[in-house]
């Protein structure tokens, strides 16, 4: 009775927060930024940043971009009231060893990240909460004047990046993935090696990544009073709580919210936006896909998803026997790419000396963190913008509905269409919950 009771009282108070500041659904571009001008920073020529979602992967976004960067970390929003306070002590810390600004206090917090996005004084958001939030805030954060950082995958559903999409061209935003990969040398070599021929002529790709979502099955615990528990679960379906999918922030390991798929898409979706993406880029494919997806035969795999491309590669979610990674493969040789190496087959081909034309390497230099805000004062496209991410985490996407469908899929990516096929059109998007 008492989570229930609990549950009631969110409610009430939310609804009284959204009367009271009149942020309605429809309302959420009530101060819009380009009022204030677009482009517009701090005089200290630094962006200022709001954080949404205060869980573990914001204590290292605070600190790569306190380290890495000049922008200023002035807010952050979390459901939960523990994360709001640790949140802050985390920054003012980060501030005194990083930037050795001991009696840092410019950060302040909000239970409800509406009120974040309606501060003029925010120049730009990052968004690190859990996948089935992405979409929503980070529209919400250009509708209200602010550029995105956001965490990947890009999104829960094909539909949502396809929103999303067209709301950062609508609105001039700069929206960065937090698909990093893309600004390591190691991965920009990997691509320029594939992408230039030094492998030949590619025929296959092979990408190993976890396991496909499956439906919420952990036991209901007691909710905890520090979390607003309708508000963490939001759009997607008011879940039991449990610890194992949101933990308080005393815990250290990284929450399984991630592997269902009321709230994400599996390690497929989490780890297939790394590895999803750097295969589509080395295939030259970064704002298309496959236009056809075969699942095996046996319903209960997790592996064995083939996809093919217009121009006749295939690539495969298959494990090679090397933990997450991909393997390029093509008639001179192979590549083989993760964090943990860069290895050819044979090795002649990784000493090949790039011709000078041959470069991908972004003049942030690995920093994919400096790369967006370099993006944001020039006005330009970071390495892994929305599109790009968008693509990646429809890849990952639809290899869950092949999956759970258990046939043959045929996609159009210019009309990002389910080719003849009504059902799985219609799980293109979810109906969202109201909260």
């Amino acid at each position: 009775m008492r989570n229930l009771k609990k549950t009631s009282a969110n409610l009430t108070s939310r609804r009284k927060f959204i009367k009271r500041t009149g942020l309605a659904v429809g309302a959420i571009t009530i101060l819009p930024r380009h009022v204030l001008g677009r482009g517009f920073t701090a005089p200290s020529d630094k962006v200022n940043l709001g954080f949404i979602g205060l869980g573990k992967q914001s204590s290292g976004l605070a600190r790569y971009f306190t380290e890495n960067t000049t922008a200023q970390i002035v807010a952050g929003s979390d459901v939960w009231t523990t994360k709001n306070a640790w949140f802050k002590k985390h920054v003012e810390k980060v501030y005194a060893e990083k930037r050795k600004q001991s009696g840092y206090q410019g950060v302040s917090t909000t239970g409800d990240y509406r009120a974040l996005l309606l501060r003029p004084d925010i120049d730009a958001v990052v968004i690190a909460t859990p996948d089935h939030w992405h979409a929503i805030q980070a529209i919400a954060a250009m509708k209200s004047g602010k550029d995105v950082y956001c965490e990947k995958p890009m999104t829960l559903t094909i539909q949502e990046g396809i929103d999303m999409v067209k709301t950062t061209k609508k609105t001039g935003s700069v929206l960065q993935v937090g698909s990093m990969q893309r600004s390591w040398q190691k991965f920009q070599k990997a691509v320029e090696l594939v992408s230039k021929g030094y492998i030949g002529e590619l025929t296959k790709v092979l990408v190993n990544v976890g396991d496909p979502a499956i439906p919420f099955n952990l036991a209901s615990e007691e909710i905890p009073k520090e979390v607003d528990w309708n508000a963490w679960c939001g759009p997607a379906p008011l879940l039991p709580y449990n610890n194992r999918i949101a933990p308080p922030e005393s815990e250290g390991f990284f929450p399984d919210w991630r592997k269902f798929k009321e709230t994400g898409g599996g390690i497929l979706t989490d780890w297939g936006a790394h590895m999803f993406d750097i295969a589509q880029w080395g295939l030259g494919m970064d704002r298309s896909g496959p236009v056809r997806f075969e699942p095996p035969k046996d319903r209960s795999a997790v592996r064995g998803m083939r996809m093919f491309y217009q121009n006749g590669v295939e690539m495969v979610h298959e494990d090679f026997g090397r933990g997450w990674g991909v393997r390029f493969i093509g008639s001179e040789g192979t590549l083989d790419i993760s964090r943990q190496y860069l290895e050819t087959n044979p090795p002649s081909i990784l000493t090949a000396e790039l011709e000078a034309s041959h470069t991908v390497l972004d003049g942030s230099r690995g920093n994919h963190y400096q790369n967006w805000l370099d993006a944001i004062k020039n006005k330009s496209q970071p390495i892994c913008d929305v599109e790009i991410g968008h693509r990646s985490a429809t890849v990952g996407n639809i290899c869950n509905i092949a999956y759970q469908l258990g046939r043959p899929l045929d996609w159009n990516p210019e009309k990002e269409k389910f080719v003849g096929d009504k059902e799985a059109n219609q799980m293109k998007k979810r109906k969202n919950r109201k909260f």
